[in-house]
């Protein structure tokens, strides 16, 4: 994986992440009421989206901090 691909859709209320490429998606299984797996047409998750997502604040912007665990380079 080399990019992670992170949308925060404020008026939809939705966070889309991608850990493949968001033109492969063929698509998608309701994991729970505010989740869903984004499937390529192999059927491999390329990604999640979570519902129902409110960032408090005024700013539509979203910051995304990478932490890398224990043991990984970086």
């Amino acid at each position: 994986m080399d990019k992670l691909r992170v949308l925060y859709d404020a008026p939809g209320r939705t966070l889309p992440v991608w850990v493949g490429d968001p033109t492969t998606e063929a698509g998608c299984d309701e994991v729970d009421d505010d989740t869903v797996l984004i499937k390529d047409d192999r059927g491999q998750i390329i990604g999640f989206e979570k519902l129902n997502v409110s960032i408090p604040g005024e700013s539509d912007e979203l910051t995304v901090e990478v932490l890398r665990g224990p043991g990984r380079d970086g």
